[in-house]
């Protein structure tokens, strides 16, 4: 039986994947053209890995030799609650809110696929979420999903940017989905914003300069310059979305009960008098185990030593 697009959409949705969409599995030129200036004025800061695989990131067929459409997935994350902003407490971004993503949707893509195979034995996939030499936020935008916004998160009509993406590589045909328009326009809310300058010009962020970064990936020391401009964000940090007009009016809530939040703030003692069987424990299926207890006490320890902590 031939897989149709509304075959692939149905499946989907049935599986809690809200956006569906579909493109042609080409070369990224113009996309890897701006992942090299990036790289080249050392934006990736210590994320060493951004620099390996450039040749599967521009061409999938370097990852599937088949490959003949990519389809891309989002799911929304967002739930009905905000921070609290207790005193003595760390804020934790929206999306480690709850259970660990890539988990939620490396079980939901295993299915789908299966579902696909089934139906055609024929079909052939790879597929990622966001941990594999694949531009997952390109693909989205060539698939229709959304476009990117200034502040390089894909936002979408219909959900805003609260969206996990995924990313199927296929050998299969498909009819394709055209991009849409960039509705950002004149609007620089988020750049205006970021505490710490990370946006350093329009769709373009330092990771040097940005919480994100510096809460989860960085390994080393948090600069001194920043302190103070942390707003108190213990592991990543949302303020570039909470400001995006299409968050404020057009999101809506998921209906994932595994994205319900579990942690949406920390207090910082709690943290520094953590054991490392605590932390394992405490967040074995959480995305904030990504910063080891080592990261978490250093970003708690900066945040008390901010003037607005004594």
């Amino acid at each position: 039986m031939k897989i149709t697009n509304q075959i692939v959409i149905e499946k989907a949705k049935e599986l809690g994947f809200d956006l569906i969409g579909f493109a042609k599995a080409e070369l990224l030129e113009h996309e890897s053209e701006k992942l090299n200036e990036w790289l080249e004025r050392k934006f990736h800061s210590t994320m060493e890995y951004m620099q390996r695989h450039t040749d599967k990131r521009k061409d999938v067929k370097k990852i599937l030799p088949e490959a003949k459409s990519v389809i891309s997935l989002a799911v929304n994350y967002n739930t009905n609650h905000n921070h609290d902003n207790k005193n003595g407490h760390g804020k934790i971004s929206r999306y480690a809110w709850g259970r660990d993503y890539h988990l939620i949707l490396w079980d939901k893509l295993e299915i789908l696929e299966e579902m696909l195979e089934q139906i055609d034995p024929q079909f052939k996939s790879i597929s990622y979420v966001d941990t594999g030499p694949v531009m997952d936020k390109a693909w989205a935008v060539r698939a229709g999903i959304g476009w990117l916004g200034k502040h390089t998160n894909v936002i979408t009509k219909e959900l805003g940017s609260w969206v996990f993406l995924a990313t199927i590589i296929t050998n299969y045909d498909f009819e394709y989905s055209k991009p849409i328009e960039d509705f950002c326009g004149t609007c620089t809310a988020c750049i205006d914003v970021c505490p710490t300058k990370a946006i350093v010009d329009e769709y373009v962020v330092d990771a040097n300069r940005c919480i994100s970064f510096l809460t989860i990936e960085n390994k080393g020391e948090i600069p001194e310059k920043f302190k103070n401009d942390f707003d108190n964000w213990l592991f990543g940090c949302d303020v570039c979305q909470d400001v995006c007009p299409w968050n404020k009016k057009f999101s809506v809530i998921t209906g994932i009960k595994e994205f319900e939040p579990h942690e949406k703030e920390i207090g910082l003692d709690n943290v520094l008098a953590m054991e490392p069987e605590e932390f394992k424990k405490k967040f074995e299926t959480s995305p904030i185990k990504r910063a080891k207890l080592k990261g978490l006490m250093r970003n708690a320890q900066f945040l008390k030593s901010n003037s607005e902590q004594i």
